[in-house]
């Protein structure tokens, strides 16, 4: 993969303020193969069949083939935004996700599917030393016109330098 492409760089707070309603940021796609599928069903113990049979899928899901786990999906979004926050938010050091909200998995991902996550940056607050985020995450299907998912993300970065206490 590319170097990403982070489309402003923000100094400080007051930077990162004036990009509330932007997208801030558009990952490269993603191939979900069906060794990443199950690799992810060994991790989770979900072994349906739906996500680790092909035959069975191709015969019996209404999918017509196996299908990514959602939570594999939407656990892709930890690698996206540790591929721009590190270079947009110069000024924060470590992160955390804090939280969901209004998560939807619209359509199905297919094995062989390639998946990319789109971020606008909905709130901004300081926070416990920090600042916190709630971007609005698109997870896209490529040549699809309905998303994977959709789902509001609350993550934590601290500010560089400072030593203790929680986020």
């Amino acid at each position: 993969m590319a170097d990403p492409v982070v489309k402003s760089i923000c100094r400080d707070l007051e930077d990162l303020l004036t990009q509330v309603g932007s997208e801030v940021y558009c990952s490269d796609w993603t191939l979900i193969e069906q060794t990443r599928i199950d690799r992810f069903a060994e991790a989770t113990g979900d072994f349906q069949w739906i996500h680790v049979n092909p035959e069975r899928a191709a015969q019996e899901s209404p999918f017509g083939g196996t299908i990514a786990h959602g939570f594999l999906s939407l656990s892709l979004l930890g690698k996206h935004y540790e591929e721009f926050l590190p270079q947009w938010l110069p000024f924060c050091d470590i992160g955390i996700n804090y939280g969901l909200n209004r998560v939807r998995f619209i359509q199905p991902v297919r094995s062989g599917s390639r998946v990319r996550s789109r971020f606008v940056l909905g709130e901004v607050s300081e926070a416990g030393g920090g600042v916190q985020m709630l971007f609005n995450v698109t997870v896209e299907l490529q040549g699809q016109s309905k998303p994977a998912l959709v789902a509001e993300s609350v993550i934590r970065r601290q500010f560089r330098n400072r030593k203790g206490g929680p986020m």
